[in-house]
Order: C-alpha cells, then structure tokens, then sequence
C-alpha cells in the first residue's frame, strides 16, 4: 500500500474527483478525513470507504471560509497527530460560455479570487501543520485550459493559471522544509460531463473535447485518483513545484 499509516485531508470530498481521490487514497492504506459542505454526500463516501476496508472520517466544513478551515484542519491534527496529504477539491461555478468583452467584471473576477482563494487557504493552513514534521504533501488541481487557447472559458482559465502558479510559489517555500507541493491538471473527465441532449449537439461537443486529445479519449475519475495516490506516495518523493499533466494530450509540456 502506497500510503500505509498516512492521514489525508480531502476537501471536496462529495463531489466527484473529490470522493475518486479520496476512496483511492483509503484504498491505498490512508486514514482519509473528508471534507465539505454537505454532509450528507460525505457519509455516503465514508460509507463505500468503510465499506471496502478503509478507514474515513467526515468534517461538515466550508473551504471558502478562513476560520472554518482553520478549525478543520486543527481538528484533524488533533484526531489524527499529523496531516501527511491534502488534497482540494472544491468546485464552484465559472460563467463559462461568454466572451470577454462581453463579461461583466464580478463574473470575470469570481472564478479567479474563489478558487485561489480556497486553494491558498486550505494549503497555508495544512502547511502550518506539515511544518511541525517538517513532511507533507500538498495537492492542487487546475484544468486544462491553464496552458491552452480555449475561447469562452471567461476567469475559468485565468484561475488555472493561477492556481499552478501558486503551486509552485508554495512548493518554492515549503520545498526546504520537507513538504512537496504539486498540482493535477486534468481535461475535461469523462464521467462528470452530462449526458447528451436529444438534440445531438452533446454528441458534436463530445467529438470536439475527443478530437483535442492526442489519446483520443478522455481523461477518467480513476485516471485523476490513481494518479494523486501515486503523487501523494514516497514513490514521487522527487516530485515537487511541478503540474502533474493528466489531460490525454490536451495540453502538451
């Protein structure tokens, strides 16, 4: 097992990459914590957790909110002892689908400021914990169009940007302590796109993200997940300040 005796820390944890990492994580050995606002999908997680062998706790919290972090990831260290993975997960709505000149400004600047916003918090946070083992490894993720020219994606892809750039920021000043910082880009995954409408055009837009894949496919929830365990593992211990490129050949680095 690749993360035997780890304590992960999954915000996001009822949504579906969210619940994906988490459940390979546990199957992995972790003792995972799962976080978010519902608890409700978080129970259903924890039950297919248990279910299979693992061991899983939940934690009604807001990633968005800086004291509700704050208690989370204290309350975890305090079960736990330590806080070796975490992993963010959030998701939040993007307005994709407008041009930019025709953006209004808060929709424009929405994206940008929350997902940095709950990216750099839940990472400082666990951060502060990690650095008491001078170990840990911090898990972003962004998307595919952090390094493509893809029109209508609004302050979607502006905050991909952002957010590898601030894993790599972090991983420059938690690098000498001991802490890997490293960030997942996927492309669009497959499972979590809704199912065609009769008019066909689900079917001509699934063409269109399939043909932008040098794989000619798309990336999967287990693809995303089987990869955070291997970077979340001491098998990628060499493996910091970097994006983890999980995009079939979307983007190409």
């Amino acid at each position: 097992m690749k993360l035997k005796a780890k304590n992960a820390l999954v915000y996001g944890a009822g949504g579906a990459v969210g619940s994906a990492v988490a459940r390979a994580f546990a199957r992995e050995g972790a003792k995972v914590f799962l976080a978010g606002r519902t608890r409700a999908s978080l129970e259903v997680v924890a039950k297919d957790i248990r279910g299979a062998g693992g061991v899983a706790e939940t934690v009604q919290t807001d990633a968005f909110d800086e004291q509700a972090v704050e208690r989370c990831t204290a309350s975890v260290f305090e079960k736990a002892g330590s806080i070796d993975i975490q992993f963010n997960a959030v998701g939040f709505a993007s307005h994709q689908g407008k041009a930019l000149i025709d953006l209004p400004l808060n929709e424009f600047s929405f994206p940008i400021e929350a997902w940095t916003k709950t990216q750099f918090l839940t990472a400082r946070t666990a951060a502060r914990y990690m650095l008491k083992k001078r170990s840990g490894v911090i898990l972003m993720l962004s998307a595919s169009p952090a390094r493509l020219a893809i029109p209508l994606t609004a302050g979607f892809g502006v905050a991909c940007a952002a957010i590898e750039g601030l894993s790599r920021t972090f991983a420059a000043e938690l690098g000498p302590e001991g802490i890997r910082v490293i960030c997942g880009r996927p492309h669009r995954i497959g499972e979590t796109i809704p199912a065609p409408r009769e008019s066909g055009s689900g079917d001509a837009e699934m063409r269109a993200l399939l043909k932008l894949t040098l794989l000619g496919r798309l990336p999967t929830l287990a693809d995303v997940a089987n990869a955070a365990a291997f970077l979340a593992s001491d098998q990628a211990n060499a493996m910091t300040a970097t994006v983890a490129n999980l995009t079939c050949g979307c983007s190409v680095d």
